[in-house]
C-alpha cells in the first residue's frame, strides 16, 4: 500500500470515530457511557445533571447527588421513577462529600461512627428534636414544600391531633389546652421557609414513631419502593426511610438504601449494611426473612409502610 493510500485510510478512520463520538455525545444512554479500552468495554455511570430544589440549600450541585455517588452493584439497575416524585427527589438528595462524620445537634461527634456510609447534607437543628421519625417527617415535608404541595404538609401529634402547615402558614399557632388544640393568632407564622422550619420543630416536639406509624399504610415487602419507611412505633421506637432502589433484570432481586437519624438528634445518614460487606451500603430484599437488621435497630419483616398521597 502506498504512503498516499495509508494517509487516506487513516483519514477515513479518524472521521468515522469523530462522527461516532459526536453521535454518542448527542444521544447519551440512560445508564452509562461505553468507553473502548483495548479489547474490553468499560462502563462508566452517567452523571445525572438534572436540577432539583432543596430549600435548605442556597444552590444545588448535582455532583453531590446521592445517585451520582452511590452506585448499584454490578448487574443491578436503578428502578425507573417519575420525574420530581418523592422517590426521585430522595434519590437526588445532596451528600456531604467533605465530611463523613455524624454530628449530634450539640455539635459533638456521635460515639458510633461505624453505622453510616454517607452523610446527607441537611441541617440537624440546635435542639434534640430531629431524631428518627422526625428525620423521616422532615424529608417528606421538605419534598412537599419544594414542590409547592403545601396543603399536603400535615402531621399528627402523638395524641392524634392533626396539625396542618396550611393553618400555620395563615398566621396561626397551635396551643395545647388539655387534649385539644386551640389555634391562636400569630404574626410570626407564615409560609416562608423560616416559618416552615419552626413548624417542623413544633411537630418534632409533639410527634414521633407512635404517631407517624398511625399515619402510614402497610406495604408488602415485595412492593418496596423509594420513599417507603421501615417503622416500629412506640416508646422507644425507630424509623428508617428507603432512599433508593435497584433491581437485577435477570434474578429480579431488589436492593435498597436506607437513611436514618437516631437518638440524640443527629446528622441524617445513609446506613451501612452490617450483615453483607459485599453489598453494603445496599440491602437485598431476598436476604430479608423474618427481620431486617440495620446497624442500630432490628425491624420485623412486616414493618414496611408508606405515606398516603
Amino acid at each position: 500500500m502506498t504512503a498516499k493510500s495509508n494517509y487516506l485510510l487513516a483519514l477515513v478512520i479518524c472521521c468515522f470515530f469523530s462522527v461516532s463520538c459526536q453521535n454518542n455525545a448527542a444521544n447519551p444512554t440512560n445508564t452509562s457511557f461505553e468507553v473502548l479500552n483495548s479489547k474490553e468495554f468499560v462502563f462508566i455511570p452517567e452523571t445525572d445533571t438534572n436540577q432539583y430544589y432543596f430549600a435548605w440549600q442556597e444552590s444545588y450541585d448535582y455532583h453531590t447527588a446521592l445517585c451520582n455517588n452511590v452506585f448499584p452493584p454490578e448487574g443491578y439497575k436503578r428502578t425507573t421513577l417519575v420525574s420530581n416524585s418523592f422517590g426521585d427527589w430522595l434519590r437526588h438528595l445532596p451528600l456531604n462529600l467533605k465530611d463523613n462524620t455524624v454530628y449530634l445537634f450539640s455539635g459533638e461527634e456521635k460515639t458510633n461512627q461505624s453505622a453510616q456510609h454517607a452523610i446527607i447534607n441537611i441541617d440537624v437543628g440546635t435542639k434534640d428534636l430531629q431524631q428518627c421519625a422526625d428525620a423521616v417527617m422532615r424529608l417528606r415535608a421538605e419534598y412537599l414544600y419544594a414542590t409547592k404541595q403545601f396543603d399536603k404538609i400535615t402531621f399528627n401529634y402523638t395524641n392524634g391531633l392533626k396539625i396542618p402547615f396550611k393553618k400555620w402558614s395563615e398566621g396561626y399557632y397551635p396551643q395545647l389546652k388539655g387534649n385539644k388544640v386551640v389555634w391562636i393568632n400569630s404574626s410570626q407564622n407564615n409560609g416562608s421557609y423560616t416559618s416552615f422550619r419552626k413548624y417542623m420543630d413544633n411537630i418534632f416536639t409533639y410527634a414521633g414513631t407512635a404517631s407517624l406509624s398511625k399515619e402510614l399504610k402497610h406495604v408488602a415487602l415485595k412492593e418496596l419502593a423509594v420513599g417507603d419507611v421501615f417503622i416500629k412505633g412506640g416508646f422507644p421506637g425507630h424509623a428508617v426511610i428507603v432512599v433508593d432502589v435497584a433491581f437485577h433484570p435477570t434474578t429480579n432481586d431488589k436492593l435498597f438504601l436506607l437513611a436514618q437519624s437516631y437518638m440524640p438528634a443527629q446528622s441524617i445518614h445513609i446506613l451501612n449494611n452490617p450483615n453483607n460487606d459485599t453489598l453494603s451500603p445496599w440491602y437485598s430484599l431476598s436476604q430479608v426473612n423474618q427481620q431486617l437488621s440495620t446497624p442500630e435497630w432490628v425491624f420485623s419483616s412486616d414493618a414496611l409502610m408508606r405515606f398516603i398521597d
